[in-house]
């Protein structure tokens, strides 16, 4: 039974943040599409990996024969424990790591603090071939700067237009732009906060922060719902997935990223040399 075989519809379209879309109405357990279970969502999951792995490496590979400059660019973003680093693990690392540029982005530097907010960005953008990971990403501010007032409001106005401008230019260079936000409730939020201090091993991941975090819950909701409004675009689309279940979430991007590489048809490279020849060279070596 392929991969195929449990997704009863395209979680592209179901995802896909469209015209009305409200955040509050949007559910976090649920597994739009996906006609299974956790068990079945691993198996899936193990069998989209080798398809995943086979599409990268053609992605990087034909950018290192001079044949493309097509890339993609995967944002994530959510609030804390909502499964980011998850994504990263999983997903991603069934690919070949030459060909993933990884950006966390956290608080600016005193540096970057002196140039406008998207310096820092675009100094990580990925080049040809490779598939470039925000964790966290430009987003932040016009999220955290808004909820806790980091910025002046007609700042905060300015950095949507210049958000849009920027990802603009990342398609016009050969880019596909997806960007997710994984959708946790706020109970599973606080069980997996809950875990966290109870485990040990899982100290390490707890920010007494989160919890100052979790009480703005209210303000990043309505700070969420206005980036989706300003920032969702044909271009650049915005998709919203229920993080309740990491391995639905898990899924869902995998799926994203197959369904992206799929479409730009990507084949191996061409040999540049005479295979004739080098077959010859190598036999009497």
């Amino acid at each position: 039974m392929s991969r195929e075989s449990f997704w009863t519809a395209d979680p592209s379209e179901l995802l896909r943040v469209g015209e009305g879309f409200r955040l509050a109405d949007a559910e976090t357990d649920t597994h739009p599409g996906f006609d299974g279970g956790k068990s079945e969502g691993k198996k899936a999951l193990a069998e989209g990996a080798d398809i995943l792995a086979e599409l990268q490496e053609k992605l990087f590979a034909g950018s290192r024969m001079g044949g493309h400059r097509r890339r993609i660019l995967l944002v994530l973003q959510a609030l804390d424990t909502a499964g980011k680093g998850g994504i990263v693990k999983h997903v991603m690392g069934a690919v070949d790591p030459q060909g993933v540029h990884l950006a966390s982005f956290k608080k600016p530097t005193e540096e970057e603090l002196e140039h406008d907010f998207l310096w820092r960005i675009s100094k990580e953008t990925p080049g040809p071939g490779m598939i470039g990971v925000f964790d966290r990403s430009h987003y932040e501010d016009v999220l955290i700067a808004r909820v806790r007032e980091l910025a002046p409001p007609e700042e905060i106005e300015r950095r949507y237009d210049a958000i849009n401008e920027f990802e603009r230019g990342q398609v016009a260079n050969g880019a596909t732009v997806i960007k997710v936000m994984l959708h946790i409730s706020g109970d599973e939020q606080k069980a997996r906060l809950q875990d966290r201090l109870d485990r040990p091993d899982k100290y390490w991941k707890f920010n007494p922060g989160d919890i100052d975090e979790r009480l703005l819950a209210p303000a990043y909701q309505e700070a969420f719902q206005l980036v989706f409004d300003r920032t969702s675009t044909p271009d650049a689309p915005w998709y919203v997935i229920p993080a309740d279940h990491k391995w639905y979430a898990r899924l869902a991007v995998q799926h994203l990223l197959i369904d992206a590489l799929e479409a730009m048809e990507l084949d191996w490279p061409a040999a540049d040399f005479d295979l004739a020849t080098e077959r010859a060279r190598l036999a009497a070596s």
